[in-house]
């Protein structure tokens, strides 16, 4: 890909106490899931007829899918609008990207009944074109392919010089054909995640009478759409921070300050899309009802969206690591993560339904062991491959 920079494995020791914990919290939950597969939806969580969905997907793959729109915000940003200064990120994000949604093909084969036949959206004589549903499976699965695929030059760049001479020469020919044509997998890849990021907002579209006042909009697609791209930078500027810290190196602030200072326009932009579809339904009312949706929503808004937006209009602020890494964090848990939790569960409420779903502590240890995998195979594949800078200085 273009906007390449020189990159190399990091020399840190892999196997940490941190990773050690990890293993062990991605153990548990793989217990768990493997225990659901045998056992069913109903041994394991709390969900019924009423609540169909619940923490697997408000967490695992809604807000799983948000916070990977890093991978597609920062491709733009580099080889679309050639703000070449950025390269530096590209990897990372990318390597989050698609780690991201490979979680989320994973959570999702947990959370269907008939987990066996997730296969069938391959098969043309199953699709179904009039399904909002099959759209989001489709395109998540072409955007997964993708990111596979524009991780070939990574494999190529560390592997060429260092295999034997026919595997070598294999190497040498794919790098050179997708450094001709990766152009057309990055609009690609940019182009799927705009669709079905806004398509998961539209899941809920069909549910107006099941859903609270604060949430229901026709907008919900558009809110969906840009929630996520405003999300794409706080989470390549969290990933990043937390990766130093964790790799024992300097945040690079020099390249993640002039990042920050793109968020208030795509913060700011959902901000008043979120206030003036507010106005026009005249919801704001529900806000101060005292109820569990009026606290989350308040919770949402100014937690998740305001302060954060507040934070990172001050060039002082996007120049501190703390602010910065805490802006972000702010606006990717409160803003998006609660945001998309909301919508699929506390906003939800069939008429028909004996009480509240909660999620059981066995949904909650899945979630936590596929957030644990993802963290050791990020080490992994940093250990690994040529993702972060080489020149990188030392904390």
């Amino acid at each position: 890909m273009s906007g390449h920079v020189e990159a190399a494995p990091v020399e840190n020791k892999f196997l940490t106490p941190g990773v050690k914990v990890l293993f062990l919290l991605f153990g548990v939950g793989i217990v768990v899931a493997i225990y659901r597969i045998f056992a069913g939806l109903a041994a394991v969580t709390n969900l019924t007829n009423q609540y169909p969905w619940g923490l697997w997907i408000g967490v695992d793959v809604s807000s799983g899918v948000a916070l990977a729109a890093g991978g597609f915000t920062t491709a733009a940003l580099i080889h679309i609008f050639w703000r070449e200064k950025y390269a530096v990120l590209g990897r990372p994000a990318h390597l989050t990207a698609m780690l991201g949604y490979t979680f989320v093909a994973i959570g999702l084969l947990f959370d269907l009944g008939r987990w066996y036949n997730i296969w069938h959206p391959l098969l043309p004589s199953m699709w179904q074109g009039n399904s909002v549903l099959f759209e989001v499976g489709m395109c998540v699965m072409l955007y997964l392919t993708v990111l596979y695929i524009e991780f070939i030059p990574v494999v190529t760049e560390r592997f060429i010089g260092r295999s034997p001479k026919w595997i070598d020469a294999i190497l040498r020919f794919f790098d050179k054909i997708f450094s001709k044509i990766m152009w057309i997998f990055i609009i690609l890849g940019v182009v799927l995640s705009c669709l079905h990021q806004s398509s998961l907002g539209n899941l809920m579209v069909i549910a107006p009478y099941k859903m609270h006042p604060l949430w229901y909009t026709p907008l919900l697609p558009l809110l969906f759409l840009v929630s996520a791209i405003a999300v794409g930078f706080p989470m390549v500027i969290f990933e990043s921070m937390w990766a130093s810290r964790s790799l024992g190196r300097k945040p690079e602030i020099d390249v993640l300050a002039p990042l920050a200072r793109m968020i208030p326009v795509t913060l700011g932009l959902y901000l008043i899309m979120k206030i003036v579809d507010l106005t026009i339904r005249q919801a704001w009312g529900y806000m101060f009802e005292g109820s569990l949706q009026s606290t989350m929503f308040i919770i949402e808004f100014f937690v998740g969206i305001v302060i954060p937006l507040v934070i990172l209009l001050f060039e002082k602020a996007r120049r501190s690591a703390k602010m910065l890494f805490w802006a972000s964090f702010l606006y990717i848990f409160f803003g998006v993560l609660i945001n998309r939790v909301n919508v699929f569960f506390i906003a939800y409420k069939p008429q028909y339904a004996v009480k509240q779903y909660v999620p059981s502590i066995w949904e909650f240890l899945v979630t936590i062991g596929l957030i644990s995998a993802l963290a050791i195979l990020y080490r992994a594949f940093v250990t690994i491959f040529p993702i972060l800078p080489a020149h990188q200085e030392k904390a």
